[in-house]
């Protein structure tokens, strides 16, 4: 028997909605969900596509997330809107904020969202390339669970504390990155259990703070950064600019507040959108011009502008009409229907 199954892109859709509905969410909640899940899934990106139904699941089974729950927006300032998400996912309330925080960052050459009260599970990227899609940049950060250790720890301290850009390019895909500052996300090491295979070394470390390839042994211990000292340093910054300084939860009080619940990390996220308009005193085609050469300097060396293997992964994908995902997955996910 194969080890993956085919998935029709409808059938992506239609799995995601149908899960999603039997669980408690509104159609409201279930269509913001499905629309990242599917873009992930899309663009071959497991670690938060279809499989990211667990946890959403779980969440909403424990009590914690309010599966219909609409969100707050407020007109804090010319270049501030706020979203509460009052215990909802963060997906709804980023996309109800979005109008506003567009205009305000055209109509200032800068603007800060501010989502609190959520839940977040989802990759960052889709909110960033949305954002560049009107022409901003943008960068995103969260943080999450205390799952990783700082540099020199032994114990859980920092969030797995994502941190996505995007830069806007005249007729071409954006310069999109998305990571972890823990040296893999959450998500890959649920992955590699499920698929019964050990971890890179310098991974992660176990419940006495001793190297761990062992999946389930990171699960119960702690992540590590990457980089160091200077990951740990960036999943700092990332802990203050989407915890205290927009009046939400560091991942330590997360966790602190799930008390031991499955699902996923409550707690902000923080965007902050630029105008190249604006801050480049009109010149945005020269300077497009200018990237350009810089990306192409790039490509020229052999090396990969990030977000290119998803783009290529996108390409075919659409073409084919179809996805591919691990049979086991797919039967496990058939559970939650």
């Amino acid at each position: 028997m194969a080890d993956n199954i085919t998935l029709s892109l409808t059938e992506v859709r239609e799995l995601s909605d149908s899960i999603l509905l039997k669980h408690g969410f509104s159609p409201e909640h279930t269509q913001s969900i499905t629309d990242i899940i599917y873009a992930c899934q899309l663009d071959d990106c497991h670690s938060h596509g279809l499989f990211r139904l667990f946890m959403c699941t779980e969440s909403i089974r424990s009590g914690q997330v309010d599966g219909a729950a609409l969100p707050t927006v407020i007109d804090s300032a010319p270049a501030v809107v706020k979203a509460n998400a009052n215990q909802g996912y963060s997906l709804l309330a980023f996309n109800a904020a979005l109008p506003s925080f567009i205009e305000k960052a055209k109509t200032n050459g800068i603007a800060a969202m501010a989502i609190n009260n959520c839940y977040h599970f989802s990759a960052l990227w889709p909110e960033v390339e949305r954002i560049s899609a009107q022409g901003l940049a943008a960068i995103a950060m969260v943080p999450s669970h205390a799952w990783v250790a700082p540099a020199g720890g032994t114990r859980g301290t920092l969030g797995t504390n994502p941190l996505a850009f995007s830069w806007p390019r005249m007729g071409k895909h954006p310069f999109t990155f998305d990571f972890a500052t823990s040296q893999f996300a959450r998500g890959e090491i649920e992955l590699y259990k499920r698929a019964g295979k050990p971890l890179p070394e310098g991974v992660a470390i176990d419940a006495q703070g001793n190297p761990t390839t062992d999946p389930q042994a990171a699960l119960d211990g702690a992540m590590l950064t990457f980089g160091g000292y200077k990951g740990s340093a960036l999943s700092i910054m990332i802990e203050l600019l989407a915890g205290p300084l927009i009046d939400d939860l560091t991942s330590l009080e997360s966790m602190a507040y799930a008390q031991g619940k499955p699902g996923a990390p409550y707690h902000g996220e923080i965007i902050i959108a630029l105008d190249p308009l604006l801050l480049s005193g009109n010149k945005v085609a020269s300077n497009d011009a200018r990237a350009e050469r810089l990306f192409a300097d790039i490509i020229d060396q052999g090396a990969r502008l990030p977000s290119q293997r998803r783009y290529a992964a996108r390409a075919k994908n659409l073409k084919n009409g179809s996805v591919e995902i691990p049979r086991q997955l797919y039967e496990d996910l058939l559970k939650l229907k």
